[in-house]
């Protein structure tokens, strides 16, 4: 008896160890408001062997990199916080392989990514290709699978002069976006690089005399983004 009650407490105890921690020092830390801080203490953990592959301390650490980025610091370790927040964003979606963490804090996520497509609206804007494409790479390392990343890297490469490495890719895109039946499970900011992507490819298509192909990508979508001012607008301009 004594023999199973050992075995038991064992194996009880192996599970409590195997179980990842809450890591509630840190969300104490993110309602105290000291983002510096968590930024410091998601650190000891993102470098610690042991949960340096848990996907929560790497969202903490961007929770907190970002908040940093957002209000402003004179700590020069924080000059790149921003860019600093992608690569952890990145490593907890790499690391969280049921998704619970992406979906328990979907709203942390979603304006992650809403604020990344804003960085690269207003450098296309600009514009500024240059610096919209390596704003593109780093979309990347939130969705490696983006179609719209894919599509604004092709506008990105038109504009700087390499129409071969720009065809490439909306070659690619053309047989990703065959397989998509809708985007209605999308998140918002996904929609919207897509929406970009195909806008702004229309309109090299447009620069490279192949008006066609502008008219034809836009219809492709137009059933998605019917109630969108902006897209009806160009899809006006180049269709109609």
């Amino acid at each position: 008896m004594k023999k199973f009650v050992l075995i038991g407490a064992l194996l009880t105890t192996k599970l409590l160890v195997a179980q990842a921690p809450e890591y509630d020092d840190l969300r104490i830390v993110f309602a105290d408001g000291d983002y510096e801080k968590l930024v410091r203490v998601s650190e000891k953990y993102v470098m610690n062997d042991k949960t340096k592959a848990d996907a929560l301390p790497h969202m903490w650490m961007a929770r907190g990199l970002y908040k940093v980025s957002l209000s402003g610091t004179d700590n020069e370790k924080y000059q790149n916080a921003y860019k600093e927040a992608i690569s952890e964003i990145g490593k907890s979606i790499k690391y969280d392989k049921s998704g619970d963490v992406q979906l328990e804090y979907a709203e942390f996520y979603d304006e992650f990514r809403n604020s990344l497509v804003e960085m690269i609206r207003n450098e296309i804007e600009a514009p500024d290709y240059k610096k919209a494409a390596t704003w593109v790479m780093k979309y990347y390392k939130i969705n490696l699978t983006s179609i719209g990343a894919k599509y604004l890297d092709g506008v990105c490469k038109f504009r700087n002069a390499d129409k071969g490495g720009a065809n490439t890719l909306w070659k690619e895109c053309e047989k990703l976006l065959s397989a998509v039946p809708d985007i209605d499970n999308w998140n918002q900011a996904e929609k919207n690089m897509l929406m970009m992507g195909i806008m702004q490819t229309a309109d090299c298509y447009i620069a490279g005399k192949q008006m066609d192909k502008a008219k034809a990508l836009m219809g492709k979508v137009a059933q998605w983004y019917e109630k969108n001012e902006d897209f009806k607008a160009k899809y006006d301009q180049i269709v109609n």
